[in-house]
This record gives C-alpha cells, sequence and structure tokens, in this order.
C-alpha cells in the first residue's frame, strides 16, 4: 500500500515496546526509529534492544540493529548489528551488504573472513522484512522474500483475523498477522510469531508475540511518535 509506505518512511517514525515473558513478568524493552539516510530515497532502520529486570541479572542483553534501505520497495543494502549479550558482555559485530542488482550478498562476523553468498531474486532481510510487511494488502495471504540463515525464503504473511484489541490508543481495530518463517534467524526462534497492526493507514505494530521454548515473549507498544500519522503521533500508554 503506497500510503502505508509513506506513513512509515516520512515521518521519522518512532516506536517504544516492553516486552515480557508470557505476558508478565518485563524484561526488556525495545525502541525502533525509522529516519532519512544520506539521500533521497535511503533510510535508515535502527533499533535498541535493552534486557531490564530479572534479565537483566541472568543475562543481560544490549543489542544495536541498523538496516539501510533504498529504492521503492525498500529493498536492503547495508545490515550492521552489534550484540553484547551475557555476564561476559562479549561483544558480537555482524554487517551484511547486499548488491540486489549483482544479486550478491556480503557477510562479515567480527574479523573473520568475509563469506559470498548468492542471492536468487531481490530480497529483504528478516529486520526489513518486519517493517515492509505492515504496507501489504492483506486482502489474501502474501509472499515476502527474504534471506536469512545464509539463503533467500519465500515467507508466507497470513492475515489471521481482524480483531479489537487492547492497545495504548485504547481499544483498537487490529490486523491480526502471522509470517510463517522456516528459519530460525538472528535469535533463533523457535515458534511461531503473531503481531497486530492497526487496522488503518499507518499500521502501527501495537503488538508483537513469539513463542519460544517455554512461553512467550510479548512485545507491546508504549510510545509512538511519527509526524505523518498526527492522529496517533505523540501518544504515550
Amino acid at each position: 500500500l503506497p500510503e502505508t509506505l509513506r506513513a512509515i518512511f516520512t515521518g521519522r517514525e518512532r516506536m517504544l515496546f516492553e516486552v515480557s515473558w508470557s505476558g508478565g513478568v518485563r524484561i526488556g524493552e525495545v525502541e525502533v526509529r525509522i529516519m532519512p539516510y544520506h539521500g533521497r530515497d535511503s533510510f535508515a532502520i535502527a533499533a535498541k534492544v535493552k534486557s531490564t529486570g530479572p534479565l537483566e541479572t541472568f543475562y543481560p542483553v544490549d543489542d544495536d540493529f541498523l538496516c539501510i534501505v533504498s529504492g521503492p520497495m525498500k529493498l536492503p543494502t547495508e545490515y550492521y548489528v552489534r550484540q553484547k549479550e551475557g555476564h561476559g558482555r562479549k561483544v558480537t559485530r555482524r554487517r551484511t551488504s547486499y548488491n540486489q542488482t549483482a544479486g550478491v550478498v556480503k557477510y562479515q562476523k567480527n574479523d573473520e573472513p568475509e563469506r559470498l553468498h548468492s542471492l536468487s531474486g531481490k530480497s529483504y532481510n528478516e529486520f526489513a522484512a518486519f517493517f515492509i510487511s505492515r504496507a501489504l494488502k492483506m486482502a489474501s495471504d502474501s509472499v515476502v522474500p527474504t534471506f536469512a540463515d545464509d539463503r533467500r525464503h519465500e515467507v508466507l504473511v497470513k492475515l489471521r483475523n481482524r480483531e479489537k484489541r487492547r492497545s495504548m490508543f485504547g481499544e483498537k481495530d487490529t490486523l491480526k498477522v502471522e509470517p510463517i518463517m522456516n528459519f530460525k534467524g538472528l535469535y533463533e526462534k523457535s515458534g511461531s510469531t503473531v503481531l497486530w497492526l492497526s487496522d488503518d493507514r499507518c499500521r502501527v505494530p501495537v503488538e508483537i508475540k513469539s513463542r519460544i521454548a517455554v512461553g512467550a515473549l510479548v512485545a507491546k507498544l508504549v510510545e509512538y511518535e511519527n509526524a505523518a500519522c498526527p492522529e496517533l503521533a505523540g501518544k504515550r500508554r
């Protein structure tokens, strides 16, 4: 949907999520920002993942993500990850470059040798795919090509339901969406992920639920800013 892409990428969007385990104990927060990046049609999607509460004691997490997307399809060109996890606080750095025209992906972890992968068609990565799925028509099942775990996957995105959901915006009409991911990805997902998007032109993710080996992680939107969505922007829970 062009109007949703414009809303996502022209208003300097900012989202803050509180993350809890099985909807109860708060264990962290995720802040996401989308902003213009060194060019007329390039944008940076930045995310900060930080542990709080019990998780900060048992397994502290301090991760940063930066994905540069470009062009009308908002395809990734660069992806940077810095992970600082565990009591040893060892830092892991990853860099991935995407040449969508030549069909080549370059990946490097820390100071290890660079690895090359072929890309059989234009593709998002697991980070950018989340945001582009917000702009799908949702009239029927859709496919988002996603490069993860060293190869390209055809990720089926299913609209499970339209339902009202309690959110920071109050009782909100939402789209219950489930991407069918057959890869583990960076955080080694082991179960399904469901997201609830506001059923409007902005398609704001108000809640995300990911099944894990024990219970589930629930991320709820608690702050939202976006000049392109004045009817929602500036709200706080």
